[in-house]
């Protein structure tokens, strides 16, 4: 079945006005809510919105991850930062760092690198990024610290914000970890309030239409629940995208390998200790281990390849990597199958979520993705019936965005110079890299990418997360041939220079991690003069990192 098999349904259709999610976690409710905000449900001749989840399945909690871009999305939902943050359990993440994923433990070598949320542009427009690789940063020194301060404040559980800055605002740019339980919880409380209609109950069966189309939802005690438009936010089952609708799924294991992760929740060691503003990401002998920082726990994991290793194996990886605090604690394991609905709208059925697609836990793709779809369809909504339009339009962008992504993960795996397991050895291995990164590699060996390799209506990654990843990866662009086109060096020194003082002021004025979160949880974002640093503190930091890019 495809969307054009229904182009019939667009002329003459009725207008689209009720839409029924079909189950909660993160991506129902954050679908509802910010359907809620955007398609004016609480007006005459808005939509209106119900969502059915049944209370048989359960959230994953195991600590999630996100991407700048969360903002915005929270910001057009209409939630508070420090509402968000205090209900969700939410911690600052200022981006990912990498260890061993470039070289084995115990060699010679960086040991890691860093995935900031900040750029190598100037504010004057100077790009940076051209004279660190022609050296004119300190010798050996990483473009993650020599082109922003973020780095160097990450590594020191700093805060991307001072008490008393805005909103969604702070001296560096920054996303979230958060509990996804609870925020799941968060998203239903808003949605409610906004006038969502909520329905608890179990979706036995999905029957279609005539034409194929969705009849409704079967449900165990309300019976059967009907709309015009219907949002697949039923997870890995898929339950009317793919059960009853049959929309194929392509698998991306070819490229990319890990279908398996097993999660555990571990307390801190102390109570104060220092809550890390980054994403940890430590590579395995057959995959990666996740370990994100929360106000009262550590939320860790381990991404596998089941074709590499086995559960036992993983499980233990994990264990090992977490040491005593992982002794009496209880493992879950997940499988998933790498990959996406090319048509994640079909007929009267959009998937949002793990029903159209999911890679695994790196870069916060899934949450990205939720944000994304939820973007589109508020944009693309078919108020006048034109289905066939809007699916054409929103399967495009999603297929594409899916595809891109897939690169990028890619990226992060097969320019590793680690032989020690098989793992390392297939993912180095060129026949397991995808046409399209090849070319874009192919590109890259002589100019570093640019804005004009990328469409961020399409990419959800710019230009500057390849770059951090790419050269991060120690990957090795030549520029001998153009090194006589560079002709601001002695400009671009004096930018390094300012970046390494910028790095000391915000090492000084920037609160600890810990005392900010523990600050918003009780207070809000209000300064607290008990708290606050110095002014001068405060001033030498704005005039050191002022305009620094996003």
């Amino acid at each position: 079945m495809t969307t054009q098999s229904m182009g019939s349904k667009d002329a003459g259709s009725p207008p689209v006005r009720d839409v029924l999610i079909v189950g909660g976690g993160t991506a129902g409710w954050l679908a509802a809510a910010y359907l809620a905000r955007t398609l004016a449900i609480s007006q005459p001749g808005g939509a209106r919105i119900s969502l059915v989840e049944s209370p048989d399945i359960g959230i994953l909690g195991v600590g999630e991850g996100t991407f700048p871009s969360i903002q915005r999305t929270l910001r057009r939902i209409g939630i508070d930062e420090s509402v968000f943050m205090r209900e969700s359990e939410a911690t600052f993440k200022q981006g990912i760092r990498f260890d061993h994923w470039v070289r084995p433990p115990d060699t010679p070598g960086r040991s890691h690198y860093f995935h900031p949320f900040e750029s190598a542009i100037t504010p004057e427009g100077m790009d940076l990024l051209p004279y660190w690789l022609l050296g004119c940063a300190d010798d050996g020194i990483g473009i993650d610290t020599a082109v922003t301060v973020q780095k160097g404040v990450a590594d020191a559980s700093l805060a991307p914000k001072r008490p008393g800055e805005a909103d969604y605002a702070g001296a560096l740019n920054y996303a979230y970890h958060f509990d996804a339980v609870k925020f799941a919880r968060l998203l239903r409380t808003v949605a409610i309030d906004l006038g969502v209609r909520h329905v608890v109950d179990t979706v036995d069966a999905v029957p279609l239409a005539e034409d194929g189309t969705i009849a409704g939802v079967l449900t165990h005690r309300n019976g059967r629940l009907t709309a015009d438009l219907y949002i697949d936010c039923t997870g890995f089952s898929a339950q009317l995208i793919g059960q009853a609708l049959k929309s194929p799924y392509q698998s991306c294991r070819q490229w990319l390998f890990c279908d398996r992760a097993v999660a555990l929740q571990v307390p801190y060691d102390r109570p104060d200790a220092p809550i890390p503003s980054y994403t940890i990401s430590t590579a395995q002998e057959a995959g990666w281990t996740w370990d994100i920082g929360l106000e009262s726990r550590r939320g860790t994991g381990h991404v596998y390849s089941s074709d590499h290793t086995d559960d036992t194996r993983a499980e233990q990886v994990l264990r090992d990597y977490i040491g005593p605090a992982a002794a009496d604690k209880a493992a879950r394991t997940f499988r998933f199958e790498a990959g996406f609905r090319p048509q994640p709208w079909v007929g009267n059925c959009v998937a949002i979520g793990l029903s159209g697609g999911f890679f695994e836990p790196l870069e916060s793709t899934g949450i990205v993705m939720i944000e994304v779809a939820a973007v589109l369809l508020s944009s693309l909504f078919p108020w006048a019936g034109d289905m066939v339009t809007a699916a054409r339009q929103f399967n495009r962008i999603m297929r594409q965005r899916y595809e891109r992504a897939a690169d990028f993960l890619k990226l992060h795996y097969c320019l590793t110079r680690r032989t020690d397991t098989a793992f390392w050895r297939d993912n180095a291995d060129a026949a397991t890299t995808p046409d399209t990164l090849r070319d874009l590699l192919d590109r890259w060996r002589h100019r570093p990418p640019e804005g004009l390799d990328f469409d961020l209506n399409l990419d959800t990654f710019s230009e500057a997360s390849w770059r951090f990843v790419l050269y991060g990866m120690e990957y090795g662009t030549d520029l001998a041939a153009q090194a006589g086109a560079f002709r601001h060096k002695d400009e671009a020194r004096r930018h390094f220079a300012a970046i390494r003082a910028g790095t000391a002021q915000a090492l000084a004025a920037l609160p600890r991690h810990r005392d900010l979160i523990q600050q918003i949880y009780r207070h809000g974002l209000r300064p607290r003069p008990s708290f606050g640093t110095a002014q001068a503190g405060q001033s030498a930091l704005s005039a050191g990192m002022a305009g620094l890019s996003r």
